[in-house]
Formats: structure tokens, C-alpha cells, sequence
């Protein structure tokens, strides 16, 4: 049975992006809409975003060899898998080529999208008062996904990883919501449980979240036992900037 779970996994969300940059300045100034006319699987990283990850793809260069990544799956959405490539650059040749999987992809926020908190209390009242009756782990805007959304195709991909990628020590690169959502599946959580962990830590771009095979630390069943959570100090030890840019409305 053990022979069915990675060895390791890594789960880092991308690094700074130019819509983490819009997001904020439309917040800061108090407009209803982020200002970006691109679609948002094709944002780019921001210049310090860029650094983030070569930060990132140093301090895993760092590893010894038998301690590096194996497999790197990325989403596909260009912010991500840019950070997934300048990591893979940075392993070097040891590295397995980045695995695109269109089920690590951002959460689709449907007719939200682009609106700010201010932009979505003036164009879609109703669906701020329904988010709050319902709670953000099972709220799901018209054209969007709910958390529990992105968890049903999680649950996807870890049955890809025990198929395709057993034993494996494994990068995954994808998005803040993913990474709590990855939380939720390995350590069987509650919905009160992730949602405490939402409301106390904001995910940091170019953050690692690691769990190791452990059946000696087994949490629910589960063996993968949490090595670490929101994990910053590569990008502190290079000098540069940690960002907390969220992805979504500041509504809490």
C-alpha cells in the first residue's frame, strides 16, 4: 500500500504575478474593477515575481541530488508555469521536463472575476450576501467554482500521483487556493479546519508547502505527514521581497 503514495511533495504557489500587482493597486485606490485586459490564465509574472522563482529554483539546486524534485507538475496558467520553468532551469539537467495539468488550474471565479470587494458589493450584492450565508468553501458564483470544486479535481491528481508517480518526489506548482485545497486532501481536514488555516495565513508567492512519506506520522489514514507550511526563508536568504498578494476578493 505505501508503495502507492510519493515519497515527497512540494506545493508552491507562483510567484508575484502582474495581476497580484492590479489586484492591489485597484484595491488601494478603491475601484470595483481590476484593471487587466488579458485573460487571466495568460497573466504574467511580475519582475519580482521573476526573481521569486529563481530564488526558489536555486535553493532547490541546493538540494542533494537524491533529495531533489523527480516529477514537476505545474498548472497551466502562464504565471505558474513560468515559475515551474525558471525552477526546472535552475535544477538543471537532472530535472524531469514540467508536466502541464489543466487540474491544477487557478479557481474559476465566474462572474466575480476581476471585481474587487468594493466592485463586487456594487454589481453582485447578491451574491456577497450569498457567500456570506454560505461560507467560501461551498459558495460558487454563477460561471465559477466553489473550494469544494477545485478539491473534486484534486482528488484527480492524487490518484494520478499513485498511479503515474509512486515513490516519486514530486513539484507541484499552482495557485494559493490549490495549495490550501492540497492541505485539505493529504491531512483529511474538516471545513472549519481549512477555513481556520485560510483566515490566519495568507499563502506567500513562491511559498513551499512539503509533506514527506511517513506512515509513523500517519494523520487519518493518511501518510503523507506535513514537513512544512508557507515555507519562505529560499526567497528571504536571497534578498528578495515575500508578497502576500491574494488572488481573490478580500472577502473573508
Amino acid at each position: 500500500m505505501l508503495q502507492q503514495w510519493p515519497r515527497y511533495v512540494w506545493i508552491v504557489r507562483h510567484g508575484e504575478s502582474a495581476g497580484n500587482l492590479a489586484r492591489h493597486a485597484a484595491e488601494a485606490a478603491s475601484l470595483p474593477v481590476v484593471d487587466l485586459e488579458i485573460r487571466d490564465c495568460d497573466v504574467p509574472l511580475s519582475a519580482l515575481g521573476e526573481r521569486q522563482a529563481d530564488a526558489l529554483g536555486a535553493w532547490f539546486a541546493g538540494l542533494p541530488e537524491d533529495e531533489r524534485p523527480t516529477v514537476i507538475l505545474s498548472s497551466p496558467y502562464r504565471r505558474a508555469l513560468d515559475t515551474a520553468r525558471r525552477i526546472c532551469r535552475k535544477i538543471g539537467e537532472g530535472a524531469h521536463e514540467v508536466i502541464t495539468d489543466e487540474r491544477l488550474r487557478e479557481r474559476e471565479f465566474g462572474i466575480l472575476d476581476r471585481l474587487t470587494k468594493i466592485g463586487i458589493a456594487m454589481h453582485e450584492p447578491q451574491q456577497a450576501e450569498l457567500r456570506k450565508l454560505l461560507g467560501k468553501f461551498y459558495h460558487r458564483p454563477p460561471g465559477g467554482e466553489s473550494w469544494c470544486d477545485i478539491i473534486l479535481r484534486l482528488r484527480s491528481v492524487l490518484d494520478s500521483m499513485s498511479i503515474e508517480f509512486a515513490d516519486e518526489r514530486i513539484l507541484v506548482v499552482c495557485h494559493s487556493v490549490v495549495v490550501l485545497c492540497f492541505r485539505y486532501l493529504f491531512e483529511r481536514m474538516t471545513e472549519d479546519e481549512i477555513m481556520a488555516v485560510d483566515r490566519t495565513a495568507e499563502v506567500a508567492n513562491c511559498s513551499v508547502t512539503a509533506y514527506a512519506l511517513d506512515p509513523s506520522r500517519a494523520v487519518r489514514g493518511s501518510h503523507m505527514a506535513l514537513e512544512s507550511f508557507n515555507f519562505v526563508a529560499p526567497i528571504e536568504q536571497a534578498g528578495e521581497r515575500v508578497t502576500l498578494a491574494p488572488d481573490e476578493p478580500l472577502l473573508r
